[in-house]
């Protein structure tokens, strides 16, 4: 769990290249440490925040530092006869609560894992801590769910037991289609997920195989989930329910595999827009600025909030650097990514 603090007026240099690393593991250095950066750069390590907090049982809350794992939960939990083992198994789960609240990432059932929140912590940008619910700074609480980690830096979550453990009983693991593809060996494996609707899957998974057929491809895998709507969230990924596709496919290792990685997600991001489908939003490797905007209309809305919130655009990293550069219509450099 990082984030990165850079200064507003050397917002294009390489920020890695130019700043400190600073570990913090309590709620004091970490808003120390925001306040620092507004002298000098630096690059914010909150792995150490990775305890529990407190349990409420009479209430059925738990706060957990937003660096703790769904492992380190799930065998909190088990010694006190609370079953979530299934959000520790969860595959498409980010490791840690914080990352997964930021993403408002999809829990076992489906449903985003910022419906299980029902408070935070987070210091802002300019080093001030504050408290957000349901109840209280209701729009700050929406901005950060699932908003990437770009409104702030979370310190604590308190999540809502009962509804952890309904989820965890509906817990769908997802189909994995049976692909055998002789091609496949000696390839690396890459991959991409896309969002389509449950009535469009069938089509979808024909045309993943015409692609591979027509260009070449190896299949390794496909998988489906099943995603819920969100309804928490300001910058909504799941606004509808969506079947999710990940297709696993292998290139030749080879000077140009990079480029034809990135040749095939587009293909089949290309494919799964036109059937109406969409992108979950964490992921901006393969989009052109026309289709994010196509897909999240509200992003425009969501940037107004984080300049609001971040005028001098000091709380930054990997996604938000990206965004800025996709949607000044610049080019991304094409890197080997699987």
């Amino acid at each position: 769990m990082s984030a990165t603090l850079i200064l507003p007026f050397d917002l294009d240099a390489a920020p890695a290249a130019r700043s400190r690393s600073v570990r913090v593991r309590s709620a004091d250095e970490l808003r120390s440490a925001l306040r620092q950066a507004r002298a000098s750069a630096l690059s914010l390590d909150a792995s150490g925040l990775d305890r529990v907090l407190r349990l409420d049982a009479a209430r059925g809350l738990l706060e957990v530092q937003a660096a703790a794992t769904w492992s380190l939960l799930a065998a909190y939990l088990a010694h006190r006869g609370i079953a979530l083992g299934a959000f520790a198994e969860a595959r498409c789960l980010p490791p840690t609560i914080g990352e997964a609240i930021s993403q408002a990432a999809p829990g076992p059932d489906g449903l985003p894992v910022s419906a299980h929140v029902a408070a935070f912590t987070m210091v802002t940008p300019d080093g001030e801590l504050r408290r957000a619910s349901r109840d209280s700074n209701r729009e700050l609480f929406r901005l950060a769910l699932g908003g990437q980690g770009t409104i702030g830096v979370l310190y604590s979550v308190t999540l809502q037991l009962e509804s952890l453990q309904r989820s965890a009983r509906d817990a769908r693991a997802p189909v994995n289609l049976c692909i055998t593809d002789a091609a496949a060996a000696g390839t690396v494996e890459c991959a991409i997920e896309c969002l389509v609707l449950p009535a469009e899957l069938g089509a979808y998974l024909a045309d993943i195989r015409c692609v591979a057929h027509e260009h070449r491809v190896p299949l390794h895998g496909i998988a489906v989930r099943r995603y819920l709507t969100d309804h928490e969230s300001f910058l909504r990924w799941a606004t509808q329910e969506w079947a999710g596709v990940q297709v696993r496919f292998g290139v030749k290792l080879t000077l140009g595999a990079g480029v034809r990685s990135t040749e095939i997600r587009r293909l089949l991001l290309g494919l799964a827009l036109a059937r109406r489908g969409s992108f979950p939003i964490r992921d901006l490797r393969d989009v052109s600025r026309e289709q994010l905007e196509a897909c999240y209309p509200i992003l425009s809305a969501f940037l107004a909030e984080k300049r609001r919130c971040d005028p001098t655009e000091r709380l930054q990293n990997d996604w938000y650097r990206r965004l800025r550069t996709l949607l000044r219509g610049e080019p991304c450099e094409v890197r080997w990514a699987k």
